[in-house]
């Protein structure tokens, strides 16, 4: 009885704790339809007349497609270069003995664990000196450290996770170190992987600061447009608000979704 209680009481704390996660989430998808009546309304409206003009208005915005274009190149830059030169960092650690291996592991780390404020300033410095501040380079750049060190730092322990038997195998059929990296480890590691490249991805999609202090106008990254939107007036613009606020969470969930399916395709072709 006192088991089945605690059991129920379990699953009732779970389910308030995933109502008060999504309950936001849901609020701000329903705001992005209202008109503004219908959110300054003193008591909560859950029946009213859809609209669009809240997500006509931000996709018709020149600013908001400059801004998505520069987050699209500067973000999926910044990925790539950080997949590119991450992961075979991380194989590396996780495979080859080295004597300086927990402190390349907390090296990584550490450059998470600085606050925006403390590189951003020194970067600006430095793009204004190079004359690049303002620029998708500079930002592409600034990025990719954050890209590399989460790479880096996620993808240590996928690899660590490959079977060595299976390695050694590869190694005695004839395969070298790149066949074994390319197709035996991370094939194998590719659910893990995906998931520091998806994190990745949000992290640097998202942020904010940095692009604040590094923009001003050229290469401005959508975060930053949309912020721009408390400007419009006195009154604050909550439909709108909300709409871009939608549209900022869509590339990030088409990205989980394409990359998961490319994967997935490619190790079913293997099988």
């Amino acid at each position: 009885m006192a088991r089945g209680l605690g059991r129920y009481a379990a699953w009732l704390i779970i389910a308030i704790l995933v109502f008060i996660t999504l309950f936001p989430l849901f609020w701000t998808l329903l705001s992005a339809f209202k008109n503004r009546v219908d959110i300054v309304t003193t008591s909560p409206v859950f029946f009213f007349t859809p609209t669009l003009d809240n997500f006509i208005y931000v996709l018709t915005r020149d600013s908001v497609q400059a801004g998505l274009m520069n987050s699209l190149i500067i973000t999926g830059s910044a990925v790539l270069i950080g997949a590119v030169l991450g992961l075979p960092c991380a194989y590396a650690v996780a495979r080859y003995p080295m004597a300086m291996a927990d402190d390349i592991k907390f090296f990584v780390l550490s450059m998470r664990f600085m606050p925006p404020v403390a590189i951003a300033v020194p970067l600006m410095v430095i793009w204004l000196n190079l004359g690049l501040y303002d620029s998708k380079i500079a930002l592409i750049i600034t990025y990719s450290l954050s890209t590399l060190a989460t790479t880096v730092w996620l993808g240590i322990p996928a690899f660590a996770r490959v079977p060595r038997e299976i390695e050694e195998a590869a190694y005695v059929d004839g395969y070298g170190p790149y066949s074994i990296f390319f197709r035996i480890a991370i094939p194998v590691a590719a659910k893990s992987l995906i998931g520091a490249i998806v994190f990745s991805f949000i992290l640097v999609w998202n942020e904010f600061f940095i692009a604040l202090m590094l923009t001003t106008s050229d290469a401005k990254t959508l975060p930053i447009v949309a912020s721009e939107f408390t400007l419009l007036g006195r009154d604050v613009p909550w439909g709108i608000l909300n709409a871009s606020v939608i549209l900022l969470s869509l590339p990030p969930l088409l990205f989980l979704g394409v990359i998961s399916g490319f994967i997935n395709s490619t190790l079913k072709s293997r099988d």
